[in-house]
């Protein structure tokens, strides 16, 4: 029997005090139903540089070395040897949640809100939960979805197009899109990505989109933004946009967001909010606006495939630089400075089919 996993793989490792490296790791043998694959892109997510720079996210903190990631797609190196599952060669999108399947969310079909929730690269729970940013990995099969027919660098984005997808099925489970006039506030990857999906979803009559910085606005037009602002210019609008999406996930961001709705709009909360957030929130009561949360995603990964496979979903324009997995520190420090950079993507093997493509970064 042929060896079923990659000996001595590398993985980009935090560390509890705010170090970063590319090193070896040790890893369990797969379980029957387990695939092991071979990760080609992992997309470097606000959470891990969270980890990286502060060894948390939230209440979640760093306790022992914890692999980062939870954008990962690759192919299937290994079959589950149940016989269960996509075959070796298959590209697949790695679903990064594990639900238990029997609290009252999951039986609700709100799998995303699982109490027992455990998310790839998380330090949420104890031991921590391995993310992707490796080699490869052994994943369950029922996590692995197939992507035949999308660029595996496209594919990367499925994770946060997925989390774009379910914050825009929020909204339009109170508010009108077709026509409406939305603004999204924070133009990093998901606020693009949330314009992207509003475009391949929906008719809005106008998309404005918001940002701190001018690269994070060009890319906003890239993907369909109607209107740009500058944040420090946002404030000065009418209120009079019917949807807002904050996704800078910033007090700022969310006092810019309550602003900007009409009476009887609707704001979602999208991005990660500090503890202790001072917004003026009178203008809920005195405007009537419905403010709702939106938590990741789950079953929005299947739509989201279909979507980028059929061609209705565009993202180009999202990705800004995809570095080696040799330059992984490097990689991280780039992602964190919003003036120059949008979704950057690590690359731990090499793909024929983005062959010519640079991987430098961009002067």
């Amino acid at each position: 029997m042929s060896e079923r996993r990659v000996e001595q793989p590398r993985a980009i490792v935090a560390s509890p005090h705010g170090s970063l490296q590319y090193t070896t790791v040790t890893q369990e043998p797969p379980t029957p139903n387990e695939a092991v694959v071979r990760v080609h892109y992992g997309g470097i997510c606000g959470s891990d540089l969270h980890y990286w720079r502060s060894g948390r996210v939230g209440e979640s903190v760093i306790a022992d070395s914890l692999v980062l990631g939870h954008e990962i797609v690759g192919v299937i190196e290994h079959a589950a040897s149940d016989g269960s599952g996509p075959a070796v060669g298959t590209p697949v999108f790695v679903h990064p949640a594990i639900v238990c399947g029997r609290c009252p969310s999951c039986l609700a079909g709100r799998q995303n809100l699982c109490e027992e929730l455990r998310y790839l690269g998380s330090a949420a729970q104890h031991p921590h939960t391995p993310g992707g940013f490796v080699d490869s990995l052994a994943v369950a099969v029922e996590r692995l979805l197939p992507i035949d027919g999308i660029p595996l660098r496209q594919a990367a984005l499925i994770e946060p197009a997925s989390v774009a997808w379910h914050a825009i099925d929020r909204a339009a489970r109170v508010a009108e899109l077709d026509h409406a006039r939305v603004a999204v506030v924070g133009s990093g990857p998901i606020g693009l990505l949330c314009v992207a999906v509003l475009h391949s979803r929906y008719r809005p009559a106008e998309v404005l989109a918001t940002d701190l910085h001018a690269f994070a606005l060009d890319r906003a037009r890239a993907v369909g933004a109607t209107r740009v602002e500058c944040a420090a210019e946002a404030d000065r609008l009418e209120q009079q946009y019917d949807v807002v999406i904050e996704s800078s996930g910033s007090a700022a961001g969310l006092a810019t967001a309550l602003r900007l709705a009409r009476p009887g709009g609707v704001v979602v909360a999208l991005g990660q909010l500090p503890a202790q957030v001072s917004a003026p929130l009178q203008l809920l009561v005195g405007r009537e606006i419905d403010l709702l949360g939106s938590s990741r995603f789950y079953h929005e990964a299947t739509a989201v495939i279909e979507a980028l496979r059929n061609g209705s979903l565009a993202v180009d324009g999202v990705v800004s630089h995809v570095l080696p997995s040799d330059r992984a520190i490097e990689a991280f420090e780039l992602a964190a400075d919003a003036s120059r950079s949008s979704k950057v993507l690590i690359e731990f093997a090499a793909d024929e089919h983005a062959a010519g493509e640079s991987t430098a970064v961009p002067k």
